[in-house]
């Protein structure tokens, strides 16, 4: 099916029945990526027109995560916003290291990259040992991916220089085995992640945590959603657990707003008061 088929008014239909229906908001995506995704979609499903795909997706809930699955944008990078990284690190992880165990929850983590940039962290200041990160998304395919952590050789520049902005104290390169064009991060980071499918819109909370992460995936809810997802945080956190959330998504105005202190003036990282 070729991508000419759908138009940019028919996109638009179907954008504003799922943000109207479901709450998720993916309006702001770029056109032509939309259109290639739809249209891998009416392909890949097989629905003879785009009627038959809008009537699935209007009448049919169950069909909405396979939709969201295919069309949702993964970018994400190692130690992406490096300075983000080194508020974690000065701030954050000397509260952490108190605990007796340390529980972290990277809710969105898409490919993975920044849940392994977290077990570096951990490693680097001597807690990887008593830490478990919790890697979940809603999208089967990047968390295979983010599973097995193997990522292309040719991002590790961009990678390397992350790190060592973000306050690295070692080679970068230490951490994986290069091979056939691609890395293979270190199985001793591997043993502390688990990553499962989850659904910030549907599922509930699972354990109780003193670090949640979810960067730049509010940002596609709408307010409803956005305060739901933010009250599952706020169960599922820990008084005076910490909660990190993407450049352009803040508490302000949320529900729980009150019962949080926000740790530094720039980084999106709050503190849960009570």
């Amino acid at each position: 099916m070729e991508a000419t088929m759908i138009s940019d008014e028919q996109i638009e239909l179907l954008l504003n029945d799922v943000l109207e229906l479901y709450g998720y908001d993916f309006t702001n995506y770029t056109k032509a990526s939309i259109k290639r995704r739809i249209n891998r979609i009416l392909a890949v499903d097989r629905f003879p027109s785009f009627a038959e795909l809008r009537y699935r997706l209007r009448n049919d809930k169950t069909y909405l995560n396979r939709f969201v699955e295919a069309i949702s944008v993964n970018v994400t990078e190692m130690f992406r916003d490096p300075q983000f990284f080194r508020i974690l690190k000065e701030k954050v992880l000397p509260h952490l290291a108190t605990y007796p165990y340390i529980r972290i929850w990277h809710a969105g983590c898409s490919t993975g990259e920044e849940v392994y940039s977290m077990a570096i962290l951990l490693k680097e200041a001597n807690l990887l040992h008593k830490s478990l990160l919790y890697a979940t998304d809603i999208n089967q395919e990047v968390l295979e991916k983010a599973r097995q952590g193997v990522f292309s050789l040719s991002n590790m520049k961009q990678y390397s220089e992350n790190y060592i902005l973000s306050g690295g104290i070692k080679a970068f390169s230490d951490y994986y085995i290069t091979t056939n064009g691609h890395v293979k991060f270190n199985e001793e980071l591997r043993r502390k992640i688990i990553f499962a499918m989850h659904n910030l819109v549907s599922d509930r909370s699972f354990n109780e945590f003193q670090l949640i992460l979810c960067r730049n995936v509010l940002i596609y809810f709408d307010k409803h959603l956005q305060d739901r997802a933010i009250g599952l945080f706020d169960e599922s956190l820990e008084t005076l657990g910490y909660l990190a959330l993407g450049a352009k998504e803040t508490l302000r105005f949320a529900p729980i707003e009150k019962n949080y202190k926000q740790i530094d003036g720039k980084e999106k990282i709050w503190r849960k008061m009570k």
